[in-house]
């Protein structure tokens, strides 16, 4: 019995090691992963730390499901726009059918990669990345790519949570994002569980 405790314990930790150094995207067949409650990372942290103004034109990079999305959409309210981005167009129709049925119009899909984000320089107010930078293949060219599109004094969010193999600590994100051209302003929630606003 022992043996097998052993046995089933290094194939979860050799499984989270090999998570981590092939990153991916949350498979939309396994979304109750990104619809389960985020302890700590909760929506009133997230509105603390990103500040948000109506009128605003904010950036969601991996909405999943939209477990934020609908809320960044009613802060900002009608004046302001939430444009979620997404590789996979599931998340992004299921997101934009979850947001039409509460009647918010101000939530815009687009699919792509986020290494190469096809918006205009200084075009964003804020971006939202929760749980997402570690799934990007190449994060320092995603935060590049979002400190473009940022403009001047622009706030970026990212959010990250203990027990997901893709975890960003707050030691990585710091010095990839000062190579970005984005400096850590804040940190909201322990270092196993926290929002970090970071700005252009």
């Amino acid at each position: 019995m022992r043996k097998l405790a052993v046995a089933g314990a290094l194939a979860v930790v050799g499984v989270a090691l090999w998570w981590r150094k092939n990153p991916s995207a949350c498979p939309y067949s396994q979304r109750f992963w990104v619809e389960a409650p985020h302890p700590v990372i909760t929506r009133e942290r997230l509105r603390e730390i990103l500040e948000p103004q109506p009128g605003d034109r904010v950036l969601e990079v991996g909405p999943g499901t939209g477990y934020y999305t609908l809320d960044l959409a009613a802060w900002v309210g009608a004046d302001g726009t939430v444009e979620i981005f997404d590789l996979q167009q599931e998340m992004l129709d299921h997101t934009i059918r979850r947001a039409r049925e509460r009647g918010l119009w101000n939530v815009n899909p687009t699919q792509g990669d986020a290494q190469e984000l096809p918006y205009e320089d200084d075009s964003f107010d804020a971006a939202v990345l929760i749980t997402v930078l570690g799934e990007i293949p190449d994060q320092d060219a995603a935060l590049r790519e979002v400190a473009r599109v940022l403009r001047p004094g622009g706030r970026l969010i990212v959010g990250e949570l203990f027990g997901d193999p893709h975890m960003v600590t707050l030691g990585s994100l710091r010095p990839r994002g000062e190579a970005a051209g984005l400096r850590l302003t804040r940190r909201l929630g322990p270092s196993l569980a926290y929002f970090a606003r970071l700005e252009a």
